[in-house]
């Protein structure tokens, strides 16, 4: 079976379920850690070109309510997302997992996640 890696931050209650949904099936992977591995940038420009930047990007957390309106405005495109995603992982929604067959989602969704894994059996 592949591995899959799951990215995201520890203390997020939504990684916590999905990380607990894996383990009760026994799928096994790997966590990522965000705040004390950063953003792979290479993944990062992967996960963009595979589900375009607006899906990655959190509106709704507190640390896009943070930020000046003129880096809230100036996100229009892929390059200027990617910058402000290195620059504040925690604006990037969460979990991202890689499923190890080349698919990648982002949140937590058990629906597509029970699908995607019967894929990996």
């Amino acid at each position: 079976m592949p591995m899959l890696t799951i990215y995201g931050i520890p203390n997020c209650d939504t990684v916590k379920r999905a990380r607990a949904w894996l383990t009760a099936r026994g799928l096994p992977h790997q966590f990522h850690d965000f705040k004390k591995q950063g953003v792979p940038d290479a993944a990062l420009r992967g996960w963009v070109q595979a589900l375009g930047w607006q899906p990655l990007l959190n509106r709704q957390g507190t640390t896009w309510r943070k930020l000046t309106p003129e880096a809230q405005t100036g996100v229009t495109d892929a390059d200027g997302a990617v910058a402000l995603l290195q620059a504040h992982s925690s604006l990037i929604k969460r979990p991202v997992v890689a499923w190890g067959h080349g698919a990648v989602t982002v949140g937590f969704d058990e629906v597509q996640w029970a699908a995607l894994t019967a894929e990996l059996r």
